[in-house]
């Protein structure tokens, strides 16, 4: 695909917002990816014993929506870290019929030694940019962030 002056499309991608956005996602994921590993966990494991904990309570419909996967990955993973012994499902007290999901003790401690990992990531990416251009990174990612939703109408 070309523009009007026959430049291929993306060639100047390298220097746009949305493109520096996705390649630091990317090295970001392949490192939590690496240092988790160890753990016998994977990025997507992390996150939704840290949604769990974050919002105890939430059925899978709600943490496939939260993740933005399909109900099968999360119901897939959610057996998986039962059968693990680091989440459980409880009964919602007025509808008999959802299940809640609930971190266990095994769940916790698994979750802390991997938020130590993460941490230990987000220490590296401070030592090197700055403790203030991180402060401005992050204000800056969650305006992104509004930008985007406001413009999803």
């Amino acid at each position: 695909m070309t523009r009007d002056d026959d430049e291929p499309v993306g060639a100047d991608a390298t220097g746009r917002l949305l493109w520096a956005l996705r390649r630091a996602e990317l090295a970001v994921r392949a490192l939590k990816e690496q240092r988790l590993r160890p753990l016998g966990m994977a990025p997507a494991h992390y996150s939704l014993l840290m949604l769990v904990h974050t919002e105890p309570g939430l059925t899978g419909a709600e943490l496939a929506r939260r993740l933005d996967v399909t109900p099968q990955a999360v119901a897939s993973l959610v057996t998986r870290l039962v059968d693990k012994g680091q989440l459980e499902r409880r009964s919602h007290p007025r509808h008999r019929h959802v299940q809640e999901l609930h971190l266990t003790d095994a769940g916790r401690q698994a979750l802390k030694s991997a938020d130590a990992m993460i941490v230990s990531i987000e220490h590296q990416i401070i030592e090197r940019i700055g403790p203030d251009s991180a402060a401005q990174f992050t204000a800056m990612l969650g305006e992104v962030i509004d930008a985007a939703r406001d413009t999803k109408s």
